[in-house]
């Protein structure tokens, strides 16, 4: 799913090439992805975009006329900037935006689809889209603690709450996580000062490089290799391979469609966390460190 750096990218693209375009009409292969029904879609034909901006995870287009297109591209939803009357391909096609010279493609991978757009009006109509979570860029350390204890959660759990911090999922809270050295299922509530300064400033550190690196390898073109699973991250989809810092395994805890990658030996003191999947199939065999995982594997 893009998250906060992926979809700062999208929104500067899409600022640099559509804000101040006319958008001539909307085209729906899907009608499942358009949410609303109120104001019509309609409305926004030759209706001009002032503005796009990011709310969470949501891409939001302002047109004049007081109105608002909200995308949540999901898991495999992405852009596509291609000639005009470019035609919405057939399986992954969802919908296609029309500008005078250019059209705007969303498509989304996958035969589940959950990607989502909403039009509504006025700024009002935006409240019920923001979840309130913290901007993370934004925040100061007290601001950012606040909202990291507000609840008694795991932090990997209170990282990628949207109630709790804006923009922050399932990849870079790994990477967060693994830069400030802590372990994804320790609770918030016994974390201590310095390290919930360290987890401040991993947070801010990460996702600021992350939003630069990704700024310099679109320069002034359009996003189209957007996805989870960077080159470069240190251990997010690197299960079994070597953690960049100390060269032990990337490990993994799965719980149904999430997965968590930490490194033991940064993370945890060397402690393996228990897979629920791998625990049902090991029991008692379970192995507590990674020199008892390596035995395990030699048997």
């Amino acid at each position: 799913m893009p998250e906060l750096p992926d979809v700062t990218i999208y929104v500067e693209a899409l600022q640099r090439v559509a804000a101040g375009q006319r958008l001539e009409r909307t085209r729906l292969a899907s009608p499942f992805v358009l949410r609303t029904v109120d104001p019509p879609l309609t409305e926004t034909h030759g209706k001009s975009v002032r503005e796009v901006r990011r709310l969470g995870k949501r891409i939001v287009f302002r047109l004049e006329g007081d109105l608002f297109l909200l995308v949540h591209l999901m898991i495999a939803g992405r852009f596509h900037w291609k000639q005009a009357g470019a035609k919405i391909p057939g399986k992954v096609g969802l919908a296609a935006f029309d500008f005078p010279h250019a059209t705007l493609l969303l498509t989304e991978a996958g035969t589940k689809k959950h990607a989502s757009l909403h039009m509504v009006r006025g700024e009002e109509g935006l409240e019920p889209f923001d979840p309130g979570g913290v901007e993370p860029l934004e925040a100061d350390f007290r601001s950012f603690q606040e909202a990291l204890t507000r609840e008694a959660h795991t932090l990997k759990r209170a990282l990628t709450d949207p109630r709790l911090f804006s923009g922050i999922g399932n990849a870079y809270s790994d990477e967060i996580l693994h830069r400030a050295r802590l372990s994804p299922v320790k609770l918030t509530s016994k974390l201590n000062e310095d390290e919930t300064a360290h987890l401040y400033e991993a947070t801010r550190t990460v996702l600021a490089e992350w939003i630069e690196r990704l700024r310099a390898e679109t320069g002034n073109g359009f996003p189209e290799k957007v996805t989870a699973f960077h080159e470069g991250m240190a251990v997010h989809g690197r299960y079994g391979q070597p953690c960049p810092v100390c060269g032990s395994p990337v490990q993994r805890i799965v719980h149904a469609e999430n997965e968590s990658n930490y490194c033991a030996t940064c993370q945890t003191e060397g402690r393996l966390l228990a897979d629920r999947a791998l625990s049902r199939l090991f029991r008692s065999d379970w192995p507590k460190t990674l020199e008892e995982l390596e035995k395990l594997r030699q048997r």
